[in-house]
């Protein structure tokens, strides 16, 4: 195994998720994605390229803005390590082939959305749409035959079909609109995988719903809002790169 090229991929994840960490920021605001500096978001200095040198910089400075020294969120180093990882988990599992370049896109994609979804605890229908076409090209193209694309499409209809039960029986108080699109996303981008994928982000989010409720404080009446969409990404792609089926364990044990 050649430690270059894995260590490419690791930086050049990190980079794309910084900028996906721009994007989320900045989407319908009416700041430009592409062009315009960075600021603090403590004192709104300009930050310097050193500044913003994706997880070193906020490890050297020990997690404080070197403008204020306000403490800056851990979000965007965790974010940036996570999507580098992610890269070379996609290589180790494609390979140098044609499905790597559009599974990384979507990967990136997906960051953003978990991304906006975690600031603003909605979806939006551009970086939907983008990923929900790079997610098709990704099961297309990983899948041995159309017949087997045919069975995951079929998947991935029936997967977000129930969400958008629950959100129609609910009124939306239950889980948004928006998450149906995405599961369907996430069950092309996943192929077989598809079904234990969504398995997993419901265990994901009852266990995170248990920690969250744990902590709020006694008494406390307060409904707590999280975001689905983190839960679902998190499911998936444990489910993607793991190939771990529960129901074969299930199964295993009712025998």
């Amino acid at each position: 195994m050649e430690l270059l090229p894995l260590s490419v991929l690791f930086i050049l994840g990190a980079i794309i998720a910084s900028f996906m960490g721009v994007v989320a920021a900045r989407l319908h605001t009416g700041a430009s994605i592409v062009v315009g500096r960075s600021r603090c978001d403590a004192c709104n200095a300009p930050l310097t390229p050193l500044m913003m040198v994706p997880i070193v910089s906020y490890l050297i400075s020990g997690g404080r803005a070197q403008c204020c020294g306000a403490r800056l969120s851990p979000l965007a180093p965790v974010s940036e390590a996570l999507l580098g990882g992610l890269f070379v988990l996609a290589y180790l599992k494609v390979g140098l082939s044609s499905v790597l370049l559009l599974l990384l896109a979507a990967l990136s994609l997906l960051l953003a959305l978990v991304l906006y979804d975690l600031a603003h605890q909605i979806l939006p229908p551009r970086l939907l749409a983008a990923f929900l076409a790079a997610s098709a090209l990704v099961g297309y193209l990983s899948a041995a035959s159309f017949a087997e694309f045919r069975t995951t499409l079929f998947t991935a209809l029936l997967i977000a079909g129930s969400l958008v039960f629950v959100h129609v029986a609910s009124r939306g108080r239950a889980m948004g609109f928006s998450d149906a699109p995405l599961v369907f996303g996430l069950s092309l981008f996943a192929g077989p995988s598809a079904f234990p994928g969504f398995i997993f982000s419901f265990w994901i989010g009852a266990a995170i719903g248990i920690i969250l409720l744990a902590r709020r404080p006694a008494g406390s009446r307060m409904r707590v809002e999280v975001p689905f969409a983190p839960f679902l990404a998190a499911g998936f792609i444990l489910a993607y790169f793991t190939q771990w089926n529960p129901f074969i364990f299930l199964a295993d044990s009712l025998w």
